[in-house]
């Protein structure tokens, strides 16, 4: 939309150049005419109705993945004429009642993450019933469309876990430890159990308080100290691979830590090589496309992914790809 805009004032703008270089004074008052009128025409083309859209999500605090998320609705909603309403909560139940105070505020359109499907079953039917179209994002793609949702954006958790144990194969990984950080979210499980479909070797699940960073470490250094065969440590966030990699350094261990998303941290730590891989599943664009498509399909009743969710992920990010992110990591979109 925002590029046929851009084509349509482009070209409004050269016929007027035209028609000024090639006339006497009266075409010159002419044309001053023609391009008032065509100003006018480029001005109402972009005056779409103003509508609030929320998004509710499972976010901690101080998780930086949601931030680059919501840049990027805030992006689409700057564009799209959108007032913008973001909150979060861990806790499945909060979640369910933040969306609820959306309903009540009357937005005309949600998006939401389904980490916890069980407490948002009810809350998105009442958000239907009210006639708010919902887009899931991120978490929940085996339930959204039996949720109701228009759509679902976001990567497969299973096909992001089993690139995981493919690359880990390329790799000559034997023993592989899979970290936790959010006990009942359903993604995550869905991402090691995919790691461990694909991995030829032996993969062990670990459970750690997200919440809690040094207990992370204390975990992850523990199970490492225990076990020295133990060649590959997987997290499930970018915020928790730094601890894994403090874990490793002081438990004297040699494995290769490797994680899930990506930020400027991360590339950081790709370049320097003390990550091995990332898969990234591009959370500006699950933020962008959620509000993008929220807006279409109130402007003009379109639903993109025929039913399937629309992929945004996963791409495996190795030290030889994070250079080229890093002027986009820096800036807080990648």
């Amino acid at each position: 939309m925002a590029r046929v805009r851009s084509w349509v004032s482009g070209a409004l703008a050269a016929v007027v150049g035209l028609s000024l270089a090639g006339c006497s004074s009266t075409g010159g008052k002419r044309a001053e005419e023609r391009a008032a009128r065509a100003a006018a025409v480029g001005k109402a083309a972009v005056n779409t109705p103003r509508w609030k859209f929320a998004m509710v999500t499972h976010s901690g605090d101080g998780d930086t993945f949601w931030d680059i998320v919501q840049k990027g609705s805030q992006q689409a909603a700057a564009k799209d004429n959108i007032k913008f309403l973001y909150s979060h909560s861990e806790e499945g139940q909060q979640q369910a009642q933040l969306v609820q105070t959306a309903i009540d505020q009357k937005v005309d359109g949600l998006i939401v993450t389904l980490a916890k499907p069980d407490s948002m079953k009810a809350v998105v039917a009442k958000a239907e019933k009210a006639g708010i179209p919902v887009i899931t994002v991120n978490s929940g793609s085996a339930e959204s469309k039996k949720f109701g949702a228009l759509s679902h954006i976001g990567q497969d958790e299973t096909i992001a876990g089993e690139a995981v144990g493919n690359e880990l194969n390329k790799r000559g990984r034997k023993k592989a430890l899979c970290v936790l950080h959010e006990q009942g979210n359903v993604g995550h499980e869905q991402r090691c159990a995919g790691a461990k479909k694909t991995f030829h070797g032996t993969m062990q699940n670990i459970y750690v308080d997200g919440t809690n960073m040094p207990d992370v470490q204390s975990s992850i250094e523990a199970k490492l100290q225990a076990d020295h065969s133990i060649d590959s440590v997987v997290t499930l966030g970018a915020p928790f691979a730094d601890a894994a990699v403090q874990a490793k350094n002081t438990a004297g261990s040699k494995a290769e830590v490797d994680t899930f998303d990506l930020n400027a941290k991360v590339a950081a730590a790709l370049q320097k090589g003390t990550l091995g891989f990332a898969v990234d599943q591009q959370p500006y664009l699950q933020g962008y496309e959620a509000v993008d498509l929220l807006w279409l399909y109130k402007y003009n009743r379109n639903v993109l992914g025929g039913g399937l969710p629309v992929l945004t992920g996963p791409q495996v990010i190795t030290k030889q790809d994070a250079s080229a992110l890093a002027a986009y990591t820096q800036r807080g979109t990648r």
